[in-house]
């Protein structure tokens, strides 16, 4: 594919490096120009523009990757919809769930494939618990407990993300979305969703730290917690099932080494059989992602992660973001 891709900073050149070489970056657009300029110097001669509009109407585009922060994710989607493009969206994909609502049809009826950047299903950690999940030696799922958060730094407060009017919401829709989306994936979807969000260290008009208790129709059950107070940064995702419990931690790089914990029954009970899989190295999922997204387009298939699973993703935040500001 020749591709566009949509903000410049670090989301973007991640993107530009998790492309193969069977693919071309064609243009780059960023309201500051250097930024882009500093991206191209990496391609095969991609056209610079500080104007997202034009280099989405480009003939040659065949995809548009964004890569903005929050406010411009569906508004960018939307016009590269429109003019026929496949798009791949950094995740939240919008600020509220309700920017989702004029893109999903509009994409559906004229067949483009537009994922969302959920990229932590890609890791490999999480790829074989989807494996052994559908080998049936978890048993039943009852309940996920998982946790996501990082410590900010100096200056943290005063960036984009704690903007409501362009970040639409703090730590529960940064890092607690794909703590959603992941639990979706396990799990299924939500029809009881308990929350709260507040801010207790940051000086910002978002929360710091969100907690979740959501409920299936099934009676399973996913608790977990974003933050932006965790001075280490931390990931651990537990999958319980009534066989075997599965347990995600670390993300490498500051978050550690990325595990993926096996841990069976025995008919007697007591200490479980344990297997331990590790992935050191650099993470890949953005690669693995990317991959997925364009085989999704050569078969002209719905992608595997849809604008569909991000509104329910950001329906769940935006419910608890209604129910904290309730009195009491």
């Amino acid at each position: 594919m020749k591709v566009a891709i949509i903000g410049c900073g670090l989301i973007g050149a991640k993107r530009l490096k998790s492309l193969g070489p069977e693919h071309a970056v064609v243009a780059l657009a960023d309201p500051v120009a250097a930024r882009a300029q500093a991206l191209a110097a990496q391609t095969r001669g991609a056209a610079v523009f500080t104007d997202w509009r034009a280099a989405v109407s480009q003939p040659d585009v065949d995809a548009v990757i964004v890569s903005t922060s929050n406010d411009a994710l569906a508004l960018v989607t939307a016009a590269a919809v429109e003019a026929g493009k496949h798009v791949l969206v950094e995740k939240p994909a919008a600020r509220h769930p309700d920017e989702l609502v004029p893109i999903i049809p509009v994409a559906e009826q004229r067949g483009l494939c537009v994922q969302v950047g959920f990229n932590h299903r890609y890791h490999p950690a999480f790829q074989q618990a989807r494996k052994l999940l559908a080998s049936g030696t978890l048993g039943p799922l009852m309940f996920i407990r998982a946790r996501y958060g990082h410590g900010g730094r100096v200056g943290y407060d005063k960036e984009w993300r704690a903007q409501p009017e362009v970040s639409g919401g703090g730590e529960l829709l940064d890092q607690g979305v794909h703590l959603i989306d992941l639990a979706r994936w396990f799990l299924g979807e939500f029809t009881e969703v308990q929350g709260h969000v507040a801010t207790f260290f940051w000086d910002m008009p978002v929360e710091d730290n969100g907690f979740l208790l959501l409920r299936t129709a099934e009676g399973q059950v996913a608790f977990m917690h974003a933050t932006w107070t965790e001075w280490k940064n931390t990931f651990s995702f537990e999958i319980f099932g009534r066989d075997a419990k599965l347990h995600v931690e670390g993300l490498g790089g500051s978050y550690g080494t990325e595990r993926l914990s096996y841990y069976k029954m025995k008919p007697a009970m007591g200490p479980p059989e344990t297997t331990i899989w590790e992935y050191p190295g650099e993470d890949n999922s953005w690669r693995v992602e990317f991959e997925a997204f364009a085989e999704a387009v050569a078969a002209r298939r719905s992608p595997p992660v849809t604008l569909r699973d991000a509104h329910a993703a950001l329906t769940v935040v935006h419910r608890v973001y209604a129910a904290s500001r309730k009195p009491g």
